[in-house]
């Protein structure tokens, strides 16, 4: 089913995961945390990979298992320094096994980027064009304090308008943790005309090391309260781990009863991690997340 159907009917629960590094080794052990993630009932799995194409061999394999154990696949799908016949191929492969829904993007710059790197898809609007040509259902990726090469929201407000023009059916968010940035995207994006679902992106603050890994991948903005709060248990990693799943479950539960149209969490291959945020808000998801 394309996951823009189930947006019809109902609010989503959605999780994340992400090929391992050792896919021979450890692909088993993947396995695992998806039939537990399934355990929730999520409505659908997004499956990512390097945005310089690594892993998509494996990307489409992990969305086929994801679609055999009766849950909608999310295949991540980059331009990056793809050709035309990249994407044929990869469409074909996704096509073969059933997947009816793809996230479009172009993918992060490298470090050593330069204008060779994106020949062909230099947006991910170039990559939805191209993609319309195949019945999938697209998403796009939004950002809720603006992507980190625009200027400023307003200017990338104009390219979540086009991505939408190009075919995208829904959005899932960077990930945030201040809802007041969430809120203002939601309003500035209707007001120009966006009408798609705005699905929020959730990732708790387990570890110190998240923090770190957080500026360094997104930039997102920790709110100073909170922020505080991390600061002072640093040192105490199950305290600083429970401040972090409370956290989340407020920034859930605010956003359910504002509005959001759902909710995707990125827990790091942790199905451990989503228990223990399922868990806290079992009665939301069982009685806010029915079909209509």
């Amino acid at each position: 089913m394309k996951i823009e159907e189930i947006l019809n009917k109902k609010r989503t629960l959605s999780f994340e995961v992400f090929p391992p590094k050792k896919y021979d080794e450890e692909i088993d052990k993947l396995f695992d945390t998806i039939r537990e993630l399934k355990t929730f009932n999520p409505d659908f799995i997004s499956v990512t990979y390097g945005a310089g194409g690594t892993n998509r061999k494996s990307n489409a394999e992990i969305a086929a298992y994801i679609k055999s154990l009766g849950v909608e696949p999310l295949a991540h799908l980059t331009g990056g320094p793809s050709t035309y016949e990249d994407i044929d191929s990869i469409a074909a492969d996704l096509k073969e096994k059933n997947i009816e829904n793809i996230l479009a993007l172009r993918g992060d710059k490298p470090l050593d980027y330069n204008d060779d790197y994106c020949k062909v898809f230099k947006h991910a609007t170039d990559l939805m064009t191209y993609l319309g040509k195949y019945d999938f259902s697209l998403a796009g990726a939004c950002y809720p304090e603006g992507h980190i090469e625009s200027e400023s929201l307003y200017d990338d407000l104009q390219y979540m308008k086009k991505k939408e023009e190009c075919g995208a059916k829904f959005f899932i968010t960077q990930i945030f943790y201040d809802n007041e940035y969430y809120y203002r995207l939601v309003n500035e994006a209707r007001k120009i005309g966006i009408k798609s679902p705005i699905i929020p992106g959730i990732m708790p603050l387990l570890s110190p090391k998240s923090i770190k890994r957080i500026k360094e991948m997104c930039g997102s903005t920790i709110p100073l309260g909170f922020r505080n709060m991390l600061e002072v248990y640093k040192d105490n990693p199950k305290v600083f781990r429970e401040i972090g799943i409370n956290y989340a479950v407020y920034q859930i539960m605010d956003l359910i009863a504002k509005g959001a149209p759902g909710i995707h969490l990125y827990v790091m291959n942790n199905a451990i991690t989503a228990k223990e945020i399922i868990s806290r808000l079992e009665n939301v998801f069982s009685e806010l997340f029915k079909a209509n």
